[in-house]
C-alpha cells in the first residue's frame, strides 16, 4: 500500500504512469481509506486470529488478500480522462487479459440504483464498469485521485474466499457474489500467468521494475487503521 501511495505521488509529480502486479505474503486483510472499521469489525477477533491488517489509501470495504494478483495503475489524470472512464478503460484491458486465459469476463453495466450501504466485502456486490463472470464479481478495485494524478489499484481473485471477512464482522456480512479464476476454469491458475497475459495485452512500454520512491510509514501505524 505504501509503495502504490509512493508511485501515486511520483506520477503527480513527473507525470509518468506506472502499472504494478504483486502479491501479499502473508495474507492480509485490507480496509478502505473511509471505512468505518471500528463499527464494522471485532477488532479482538481479528487479534484472535491474528491477521495482519492494513488500510488502504483508496476507498471500498474490506478485502481479504490471500490467492489473488493485486494491481496497482498510477498515472496523469488527463492519460485516462474521468474518473468512470479511466476506471473503464483499466477494467477493459483486465477484462481483456482474462479473455486471453479463456475467462469469460465482461463489464458489469451501470445500476439505476446506487447498491446499499450494507455490504461488508468489497466483494459482495458487483456495480457498474466491473469486471463480471456470469454476474459475480472476480476483480474488486477502487481509486483516489491526487492533483494531477490517480491511482486504481484492486484484487484479482485466483482461488480461496472472502468469508474471513463474514467471520470477523460485527453484523452479518451480505452473501458474497464473487468468484474466482480457478472456479471459472475448474484449475489452478498462477499469479505468474495472469502477470504475463495483463502485461501482454496492456499495450505501451510496461516498466520492469518500479522507481525507487519514498514511501509513507503511516501503513504501519495501528491509529491509521484503527483511526475510524
Amino acid at each position: 500500500m505504501a509503495i502504490d501511495e509512493a508511485l501515486l505521488h511520483e506520477s503527480n509529480r513527473t507525470g509518468a504512469a506506472f502499472l504494478r502486479l504483486y502479491r501479499w505474503d502473508p495474507p492480509c486483510l485490507s480496509f478502505g481509506r473511509n471505512e468505518p472499521s471500528l463499527t464494522r469489525y471485532d477488532r479482538a477477533e481479528v487479534e484472535r486470529r491474528g491477521l495482519d491488517l492494513v488500510r488502504r489509501p483508496t476507498g471500498g470495504r474490506a478485502v481479504w488478500h490471500d490467492q489473488e494478483v493485486t494491481y496497482a495503475v498510477a498515472a496523469p489524470i488527463l492519460t485516462f480522462g474521468t474518473l468512470r472512464e479511466s476506471y473503464r478503460t483499466i477494467h477493459e484491458r483486465l477484462a481483456a487479459a482474462l479473455r486471453r486465459l479463456g475467462v469469460p469476463a465482461l463489464l458489469a453495466a451501470h445500476p439505476s440504483v446506487r447498491p446499499a450501504d450494507y455490504p461488508t466485502a468489497c466483494f459482495s456486490t458487483p456495480v457498474g464498469g466491473e469486471i463480471i463472470v456470469a454476474g459475480k464479481k472476480v476483480v474488486g478495485s477502487a481509486q483516489v485521485r491526487h492533483g494531477a494524478a490517480f491511482l486504481q489499484h484492486g484484487s484479482i481473485l485466483l482461488g480461496g474466499s472472502q468469508d474471513v471477512i463474514a467471520a470477523i464482522s460485527r453484523r452479518p456480512a451480505a452473501i458474497t457474489q464473487a468468484t474466482t479464476l480457478a472456479e471459472v476454469l475448474r484449475r489452478s491458475v498462477t499469479f505468474d500467468e495472469v502477470a504475463a497475459a495483463i502485461v501482454g495485452t496492456w499495450g505501451g512500454a510496461v516498466p520492469s521494475a518500479c522507481p525507487t520512491v519514498r514511501q509513507s510509514d503511516s501503513f504501519r501505524s495501528p491509529g491509521w487503521t484503527w483511526r475510524r
